[in-house]
């Protein structure tokens, strides 16, 4: 059995993306592209959890956010053609031919996403988890953020956790750009100015006050 035959189309296709993936990072060209990530990983915690919603448990569990989104992608792509090739070659040695094409690239497809997070979750603890030097804190602006612990105000910053252009995650000091606002734990914030390492932030949503 080849991965060229023609019932391993799917794999043979993953794993020409997955080169071309590996060609474009070894050539620096994905810095091109690193806006392209800014609505998806905005919204992925540091720790592989989406910051809100339904399907947190869903992403942690197929590892989205553990690496940056390319490494997650090439796992992925290179996971799915081995581990379908490798089913076809089972179908062939139990029953004599191949799985239809379509129904062997669902089924891989479907076995491969628990598989790469179980594979992305201790690579991510290998990666460099700390990226502040390799990318300018300036980058930062105008992404969103998630107050992690306290309450910005004033004059009293609280500790905010944002995604860079590569999906790694920076904890930075932020405190309300509207000196009458308040920014509670688990507010969604947009970073809108900086001064020295003090990140300035407005709500992306507004919040009802309680009376005191």
């Amino acid at each position: 059995m080849t991965i060229l035959e023609a019932y391993n189309m799917p794999f043979t296709a993953a794993l020409i993306l997955m080169v071309i993936l590996a060609i474009v990072q070894l050539v620096g060209v994905a810095d091109m592209f690193g806006d392209a990530d800014v609505g998806f990983d905005s919204d992925i915690d540091g720790d592989g959890t989406i910051s809100s919603g339904p399907i947190d448990g869903l992403f942690s569990l197929i590892g989205l956010g553990r690496v940056p989104l390319t490494v997650w992608l090439a796992l992925y792509l290179g996971l799915f053609a081995g581990i379908g090739a490798g089913m076809q070659e089972l179908a062939i040695s139990l029953t004599g031919g191949p799985l239809n094409v379509w129904l062997a690239g669902v089924l891989a497809g479907a076995a491969t996403l628990p598989i790469t997070g179980m594979v992305a979750h201790p690579l991510g603890r290998l990666l460099p988890q700390d990226e502040t030097s390799a990318v300018s804190t300036d980058t930062l602006l105008g992404r969103r953020a998630v107050i992690t612990d306290g309450v910005a105000r004033a004059g009293s910053p609280a500790r905010a956790r944002v995604n860079d252009i590569y999906g790694h995650p920076h904890h930075v000091m932020v405190q309300p750009h509207e000196d009458a606002s308040e920014l509670h734990s688990g507010d969604e914030i947009l970073l809108v100015r900086r001064d020295g390492e003090q990140f300035y932030a407005t709500a992306l949503a507004d919040r009802q006050l309680s009376p005191n």
